[in-house]
């Protein structure tokens, strides 16, 4: 369905009855991303909130530059969506950039948030203590600040170089469909340009911000070729509730995709603990 805010109108899938869970997928995703843990998630009892973020898929691409796509931008529609759905407390969990995301909103309204579901993605501050092995791997996230350069790179060769990234992606083809699309592209690299340009990924002197009191999770796969499972194991020492760490075997970066059931059971039994 789709869900006009104040700045944009956004794709959203809604599904389900009970608790609510919000699922925010990451770069270059859709809702889609979730598909396999939707219906696992409705049977067992919770509501599901599955939106595409602004300059994503279907969603609205705001006009005005990397600002108009700064991960606070995304929190703001994130509490608009549950304010308009009549969500009050909500489980979060994100991928990717989409970790990002439920990161910034529950430091916004902890009070709020039963539990913090972190797939691939830990906390700046894990992904700094991973050292020179993990900004090897975030090489692409420099090349992503170069606007216009990046488009070309990605898009050369009927967007080969894309395509490569996207390797082990099951969903490749039809992610990069949407991206062909005038603007689509920069719009997608836009939450890299304001969201973490080199000062913010590799400027040590700037403070880390710890999570907030909750029940937190992280979820990393051992055929991840963008980030070190220290990057995630060492997570925990940016959270201030409760910690618990699952590494999922014989899965790439896209590990909802890759092992559903495994992810599913992980994120039922993480969230039913925290009901």
């Amino acid at each position: 369905m789709r869900v006009e805010l104040s700045e944009v109108t956004l794709d959203v899938e809604v599904s389900g009855e009970g608790p609510a869970v919000l699922l925010v997928h990451g770069f270059p995703d859709s809702q889609l991303l979730w598909r396999h843990q939707v219906p696992a998630l409705n049977a067992a009892g919770f509501m599901t909130v599955a939106p595409t973020l602004r300059g994503f898929g279907a969603s609205d691409r705001p006009e005005g530059g990397p600002e108009a796509y700064h991960p606070a931008k995304h929190v703001g529609d994130m509490l608009e969506l549950l304010a308009g759905l009549g969500i009050d407390r909500v489980h979060l969990v994100g991928h990717d950039w989409g970790s990002g995301v439920v990161q910034g909103l529950a430091g916004v309204v902890p009070d709020r948030v039963r539990s913090l579901s972190l797939l691939s993605v830990g906390h700046l501050g894990g992904m700094r203590a991973a050292g020179w092995e993990q900004r090897q791997l975030s090489w692409y996230m420099v090349l992503f600040q170069l606007a216009g350069l990046a488009e070309d790179w990605l898009a050369r060769d009927d967007y080969a170089n894309l395509r490569e990234m996207l390797g082990e992606h099951p969903d490749a083809e039809s992610v990069i469909e949407p991206i062909r699309a005038p603007g689509a592209l920069t719009a997608a690299l836009n939450i890299y340009r304001a969201g973490l340009p080199p000062e913010v990924l590799f400027g040590a002197e700037l403070p880390l911000v710890p999570l907030p009191k909750l029940p937190v999770m992280g979820l990393w796969s051992t055929g991840d070729r963008f980030l070190t499972e220290h990057s995630m194991a060492a997570t925990g020492e940016f959270v201030s509730g409760s910690w618990r760490y699952e590494r999922i075997e014989e899965a790439g970066h896209w590990l909802q995709l890759d092992q559903p059931e495994k992810v599913n059971e992980l994120l039922l039994s993480f969230l039913e603990e925290n009901a």
